[in-house]
């Protein structure tokens, strides 16, 4: 069993570059809680969205990262944060076809979709805050997520 200080991080998000330590961060703790390759995937592919909309829409942040628990099961939980401009419609930020640039407009709702556990804290002037948690070999609705 990895030691939990492999898996917990906090990294800044303020280049291309800390986007690319924050998945080879990911998939690497994600691997060590026992993800299987498809959850590693999926878990790295949000996470990468997370990071790209902080850097780009919140104007850099940073990803923390640390081992969550329940019972006899390993998690990853991510929480991405960042002081921008906030999001003025959540509801209409997480909906399928939203953009508030020139992406495909499946950032968060997408992000949300491949995880078990997604909320978001935002406040129009006072930034962003995403927490996700994913569970290794959980089925999503057995841990209250989708």
């Amino acid at each position: 069993m990895p030691s939990s200080a492999a898996v917990e991080a906090s990294l800044p998000i303020r280049s291309e570059m800390d986007l690319a330590w924050v998945r080879g961060h990911v998939r690497q703790a994600a691997g060590l809680l026992g993800f299987g390759l498809v959850a590693q995937t999926k878990l790295v592919t949000a996470a990468s969205e997370l990071a790209r909309n902080t850097l780009v829409h919140g104007g850099g942040g940073r990803m923390d990262a640390a081992e969550v628990t329940r019972g006899p099961v390993r998690g990853l939980r991510l929480v991405f944060s960042d002081e921008g401009p906030g999001i003025a419609d959540i509801e209409r930020a997480l909906g399928d076809g939203y953009t508030s640039g020139g992406g495909l407009g499946m950032g968060l709702g997408g992000a949300r979709r491949l995880v078990h556990e997604f909320t978001i804290d935002s406040t129009p002037g006072s930034g962003t805050t995403v927490t996700v948690v994913c569970w290794a070999s959980a089925a999503p609705a057995a841990y209250g997520g989708r």
